[in-house]
């Protein structure tokens, strides 16, 4: 078997400092389908608040600046009306989209389908289906290729999938796959959508497409819907069920099916996309870091002890849990916040902020922010222990958003990718042993431009 350490380790893509020096706007237009983020100055990396000159354009990367603009004086800061018209044309008025009146009412109903009775209640699933993938990984041959970032997307699609839909799951895996395959081009945002007369016409033309992209797969939707409301009793116990069973405690009004369907598509590219690029750079990461790979591996070794992994294990995989959050810092799913707009004057960490301005702010940007982290751009999940966490302010990490419109499904998507990561990498190393340019593409997730050809390497786990 080969030495992991001996292998010679390409440098990694997005790792490098940032530049002394900002792209102009016509870089940053030609690069409007790359990662935009790595081409911002330093400065913003260093400083609490960014504007130049006098643009309306104000660059918050400050925790309480933050919490003012998301969560203090949130009514202050509504979305950008160009996104938030994306959004709902991408997945309806689910949780991504939704005006704040519907937005508050589908939060309070869908709750109690993502706290952490009902993520345990998933979580049975999604160790039995990362498991059978381990297994099949295990049967592949020495030195198989593996698209790690098109593996991924499958798997967490499946799991998915399996969790929201029990026995419907086998079509909707197929329709959903090829809905989110299909719209993928749609999902492209860039300053071309802000130009006068070419903004509309991309916007109508994205519409068209989403719609015919998603037609066999609503349909589909709305058949389960009503067969399932048709003998709710006899249904089985996962999330569209909860979804149909959810009543508002304080007037008792549920979802219709519409408002299911919305929350059921924003589901599906919230909660499986987002996974499936976390687990990605994940390994991605591992493959050029031998000594934080070979902790990892001594983690499952000693808590598995060669069997498969259960939710049960999940209090002791600690160093597994720090690896993804850690991998979620370096390449964040979701590398910025929708922008806002300022409904009025206010006042940010001592900038004046003006009606009309445009508020930016950056997971990226903060997971990078030398205010908040010792060397940015290093792989090092032990910054996630307690005691190196201890004081750090609440919103320098943010992977899942921030303020009350924070990722319903945080709690699901850790524990989803804690058991994927514990049962494959038990099973396999990955890693990249011939050149490969990754660039990275930054949509309303961040992946890797043309996948990700990773080299399969069996490893025997301690019995």
């Amino acid at each position: 078997m080969a030495d992991p350490t001996a292998i010679a380790r390409p440098a990694l893509t997005g790792l490098a400092p940032p530049p002394e020096k900002g792209a102009s706007f016509f870089a940053q237009l030609a690069a409007s389908d790359a990662n935009v983020f790595e081409l911002l100055p330093r400065a913003v990396f260093e400083t609490p608040i960014h504007r130049k000159g006098k643009s309306p354009l104000l660059m918050v990367h400050d925790p309480d600046g933050i919490r003012r603009v998301l969560v203090e004086n949130v009514a202050n800061y509504p979305k950008e009306k160009l996104s938030d018209e994306f959004f709902t044309a991408m997945f309806g008025e689910g949780l991504l989209s939704a005006a704040p009146a519907k937005w508050r009412r589908h939060r309070k109903i869908m709750a109690g389908a993502f706290d952490p009775r009902s993520v345990a209640a998933y979580a049975p699933t999604m160790a039995a289906e990362a498991n059978a993938y381990a297994q099949r990984w295990a049967q592949l041959p020495e030195g198989a290729e593996i698209d790690v970032a098109e593996a991924m997307k499958a798997l967490t699609l499946r799991i998915i999938c399996e969790t929201m839909f029990s026995s419907d799951a086998e079509e909707l895996t197929a329709l959903a796959g090829t809905a989110l395959g299909f719209s993928s081009d749609a999902l492209v945002f860039s300053l071309l959508d802000v130009i006068p007369v070419i903004g509309p016409m991309r916007m109508k033309a994205k519409k068209a497409k989403i719609h015919n992209d998603f037609s066999a797969m609503d349909g589909a939707i709305y058949r389960m819907i009503e067969a399932r409301r048709a003998n709710l009793d006899a249904a089985p116990n996962d999330l569209l069920t909860r979804l149909l069973a959810a009543r508002d405690a304080e007037d008792g009004s549920g979802l219709s099916a519409q408002e299911i369907r919305d929350e059921v598509i924003t589901i599906f590219e919230a909660g499986h996309e987002t996974t499936a690029v976390a687990m990605t750079f994940t390994f991605y990461l591992l493959s050029a870091h031998p000594a934080e790979a070979a902790k990892l591996h001594a983690e499952l070794d000693a808590v598995l002890g060669g069997r498969a992994p259960a939710p049960e294990d999940l209090p002791n995989l600690v160093y597994t849990r720090r690896v993804v959050e850690e991998a979620m810092r370096l390449y964040p799913p979701a590398p910025a916040v929708t922008g806002r707009v300022a409904a009025g004057p206010d006042e940010i960490c001592g900038h004046k902020v003006k009606k009309g301005d445009r508020i930016f702010i950056s997971t990226w940007v903060m997971h990078r922010h030398r205010a908040y982290w010792d060397e940015p751009e290093r792989f090092d999940p032990d910054r996630f222990s307690p005691e190196r966490s201890e004081g750090r302010p609440r919103f320098a990490y943010m992977p899942f958003g921030a303020g009350p419109r924070v990722c319903i499904g945080a709690a699901f998507a850790m524990t989803e990718a804690t058991l994927i990561l514990a049962a494959l990498a038990q099973k396999v190393r990955l890693r990249m042993d011939r050149p490969q340019d990754v660039e990275l593409l930054a949509r309303i997730t961040l992946a890797p431009k043309d996948g990700l050809k990773m080299t399969l390497e069996h490893r025997a786990a301690a019995s």
